[in-house]
């Protein structure tokens, strides 16, 4: 469920049926030594800079043999419908494709690794040639048809070269390799005969790049259910900072009053005191209020997304977020259990973050052939590396009287519970995620309990 992402992220991927109600909750335990706390990393910073979730019809974890090439056999109909089913097929190649080459660069053996090469190339060819058997006619249709064409191919050359480039090379499959190098070439011919873009685009990575990061945006509509964002007590703390402005100025104009009526002229005293008092007024309104609002929104979600089908806007699923920080004796017993059964060494001093994701799936029936959206969650831990200390140690050792050295880096480790909440069924799960400066070391599920 829960696998890394990138150099410094990790991702959570769930899947929803119909009518379904899912509660995810983590349980972070970030040792202080990495410096994160409510003053260097506020809730509402993470969750605008460093978290995103998305829903999708679901296509992961599915391969190339499995694609459904009978979407783009739909070209009849109304306008949407063939781009819907035109995106539905786009997307299904790339996560599949992309699934099938990172299987194939964890192979080792030169033979192995050309025999697998070659059966994407050919499931790969076969999907390119049953989406151009589909051109349409109709010239209002041709647009979708021309952008994700011109995608896939890019796409599809793109990830052969870097099969090519990172898997392993022998002498013995010269053969195997020049084949798909010549696929690659014609790919590459196809688009220019097609003048799918221009000579200047091509010529400037940075432009055909950013190119196709668009069209991969495009095939994405209708898939990638549209997100709207909320935050759902903006009114509340208007009024918390409102009423406790109000508290505060009736206190001041308390004090001013009795002043006045101690110094009965405008002495410089007088003036003294009454910048005093409006200087502490402006001193503690702000921790006052900061204090207030936090003990009144503590256990309330902060925010909600609503998800809508982006071609018929119909809306699909509803999702609340909580993020805060919370002291340990306010975590769950179960929790607390779980976090028990660490080593001593591991029992250190920490700063306690909650995330929790309650979805709601409104939805009756999802698109034909799908029967579950993905649901992906995604963490960003640069913020939590951002004080981590740069460097490396030195480890030494002794052999025979001769000293010798190792460089080793520094690295930290996060506790981590995930509770999966479902039907009234839970799943427990702990996690050790090791990470330095740069990135996630490595991710170790420790323990986990239905």
């Amino acid at each position: 469920m829960l696998k890394q992402d990138e150099n410094l992220s990790f991702v959570i991927e769930p899947e929803l049926t119909p009518r379904s109600e899912q509660r995810i909750d983590l349980y972070f335990s970030i040792p202080n030594e990495m410096g994160i706390n409510p003053q260097t990393l506020t809730e509402e910073s993470y969750f605008n800079n460093h978290f995103k979730s998305h829903l999708a019809y679901n296509a992961n974890n599915i391969h190339l043999p499995l694609v459904r090439s009978r979407f783009v056999s739909k070209n009849k109909g109304e306008q949407q419908d063939y781009r819907q089913n035109l995106n539905l097929f786009c997307y299904q190649v790339r996560l599949a494709l992309d699934a099938d080459i990172k299987d194939a660069l964890k192979i080792d053996e030169a033979e192995d690794f050309y025999k697998r090469a070659n059966e994407v190339y050919e499931q790969s060819e076969g999907l390119l040639k049953k989406l151009r058997r589909y051109t349409p006619d109709d010239e209002k249709l041709l647009p979708f048809f021309t952008n994700a064409d011109n995608y896939l191919s890019w796409h599809v050359e793109q990830s052969f070269l870097k099969l090519l480039d990172e898997g392993p090379r022998s002498s013995d499959y010269a053969k195997e390799r020049n084949d798909l190098l010549q696929f690659c070439k014609s790919e590459n011919t196809y688009r220019a005969e097609k003048s799918y873009n221009s000579e200047t685009t091509m010529q400037d990575a940075n432009r055909i790049t950013n190119k196709m990061r668009l069209l991969q945006r495009l095939i994405e509509h209708g898939v990638i259910l549209q997100r709207q964002t909320r935050f759902l007590n903006s009114y509340l703390k208007r009024l918390v900072k409102g009423t406790v402005t109000a508290v505060i100025m009736a206190f001041v104009m308390v004090v001013i009053l009795n002043a006045r009526s101690t110094f009965t002229e405008v002495t410089a005293t007088l003036i003294l005191i009454l910048g005093v008092i409006y200087g502490l007024r402006e001193i503690f309104k702000e921790d006052i209020t900061r204090m207030i609002w936090r003990a009144i929104v503590q256990g309330r979600p902060k925010w909600r997304f609503s998800f809508k089908n982006s071609i018929t806007k119909d809306k699909v699923a509803s999702q609340l977020i909580w993020l805060e920080y919370m002291r340990f004796k306010k975590i769950p017993k179960e929790v607390k259990s779980i976090f028990s059964k660490r080593r001593q060494q591991n029992k250190q001093a920490a700063q306690w973050l909650h995330f929790a994701s309650e979805t709601r799936v409104s939805a009756k029936e999802f698109l034909p052939g799908y029967d579950t959206l993905q649901h992906t969650l995604q963490f960003n831990l640069a913020p939590f590396a951002r004080y981590l200390k740069r460097g490396e140690g030195k480890l030494y050792h002794l052999d025979s009287n001769k000293i010798s050295k190792q460089a080793v880096e520094r690295r930290y480790q996060l506790n981590m519970v995930l509770l999966l909440t479902e039907e009234d069924k839970t799943l427990y799960q702990r996690y050790k995620i090791t990470l330095n400066r740069s990135k996630i070391v490595n991710i170790e599920l420790i323990y986990s309990k239905k």
